[in-house]
C-alpha cells in the first residue's frame, strides 16, 4: 500500500460539495450549503446549473441525460429542467427515515436512493434503515435489508451487484439486482476497522475508492478488504467524496474540506483535488 498527497487543486472555495458525477466532459457536484448544483470542467471553469433550497445531495442522470438530484431536508427527488428549475420526481419522506443523501442511478434510470435513518444533526438515536428506490413511473420501493448509514453507492458494470458504503457500521456492503431492480443478499464486501466510507468510484479491476473522512484519506480496496492504495491530504483537510471521470475515467475527483456538519455553512473551505490513477472507473455512476 502506497501513500501519496501529490493531488492537484482543481476548484476551491464551496461550503460543502458532494454528489459528484462525471457527465459530458464536466464534473457535476452539489454544494450543500449555498443550495447550488454546479459544474466544473478540467480547466477549474464552472456553471451553476440549478438552486436546491432544502440543500442538495446526490446526483445522477437518466438515460435520456436528465439530471436528478436529491433534496436532503425535505426528503424529495428532483429533476433539474432546461432553465435551471426543478420539478418533483418522487416524495420519499414517508419512507426515509431521516435526510436523504446520495444516490446512484442504472441505466435504466432506476434511481436508488440513502437515507440517514434519523435525525443525526439534531441528536436522535442512530436507527437502521433501507435503501429507497424510484422507478422511472416515480414510483417508491424501499428495497433491501436494512443498512446502516447508508452513503456513497456505485453499480457494477455487469448491472448484478450494488455496493454501498455504511459510514458507521466501517464497511462495504453487496446486494444482488433482481430484474426488477429490488436488492437481495446483502453480505459484506469489506469490512475495514477504522474507516468510515462516504462517497465510493468502482474502477475497472473491481476496486471501490472509497472517500474516508475522519480517516482524511481515500483508499482504493478490494472485496474482502485488501487495501491497496491510499492517497492523504494536506493537514486538517478530510475527504468526503470522490468519482472517475475525465477522458478515459482515470481522473479521481476528491472532495475535501476541513469538517462537516451545519456549522460549515458559514465556511469557504472545501476544495476539489484530483490525482491520475492507472486502472479506468466502470459502472454507475
Amino acid at each position: 500500500m502506497t501513500s501519496t498527497a501529490s493531488t492537484q487543486v482543481l476548484l476551491r472555495g464551496l461550503s460543502f460539495g458532494e454528489g459528484t458525477r462525471w457527465h459530458d466532459d464536466e464534473l457535476w457536484f452539489s454544494d450543500f450549503y449555498t443550495h447550488q448544483v454546479q459544474t466544473v470542467d478540467l480547466d477549474g471553469h464552472t456553471e451553476v446549473i440549478a438552486h436546491v433550497p432544502e440543500r442538495p445531495s446526490g446526483l445522477g442522470f437518466l438515460p435520456d441525460g436528465t439530471a436528478l438530484v436529491v433534496s436532503m431536508l425535505d426528503r424529495r427527488l428532483l429533476a433539474i429542467v432546461g432553465d435551471g428549475s426543478t420539478r418533483l420526481v418522487a416524495d420519499l419522506s414517508e419512507v426515509a427515515g431521516g435526510p436523504c443523501n446520495d444516490m446512484v442511478i442504472d441505466r435504466h434510470g432506476r434511481a436508488y436512493v440513502g437515507n440517514f435513518g434519523y435525525d443525526k444533526n439534531n441528536g436522535a438515536e442512530p436507527r437502521l434503515t433501507r435503501i429507497i428506490r424510484v422507478d422511472p413511473d416515480g414510483s417508491i420501493h424501499p428495497t433491501g435489508t436494512e443498512v446502516s448509514f447508508p452513503n456513497g453507492m456505485v453499480i457494477t458494470p455487469d448491472e448484478q451487484h450494488l455496493i454501498v458504503g455504511e459510514t458507521f457500521a466501517h464497511r462495504l456492503s453487496m446486494f444482488d439486482i433482481d430484474a426488477n431492480g429490488d436488492l437481495h443478499n446483502h453480505r459484506y464486501f469489506a469490512q475495514i476497522e477504522g474507516c468510515n466510507p462516504d462517497g465510493l468510484a468502482l474502477d475497472a479491476e473491481g476496486a471501490v475508492w472509497v472517500a474516508d473522512p475522519f480517516g482524511k484519506r481515500v483508499r482504493r480496496v478490494f472485496e474482502g478488504g485488501r487495501i491497496e492504495r491510499e492517497i492523504t491530504f494536506e493537514p486538517g483537510r478530510d475527504a468526503y467524496t470522490c468519482a472517475l471521470g475525465g477522458k478515459e475515467r482515470r481522473t479521481l475527483f476528491i472532495v475535501t474540506n476541513t469538517a462537516s456538519g451545519p456549522r460549515m455553512a458559514e465556511h469557504r473551505e472545501c476544495w476539489i483535488e484530483t490525482v491520475e490513477v492507472e486502472v479506468p472507473g466502470v459502472g454507475w455512476p
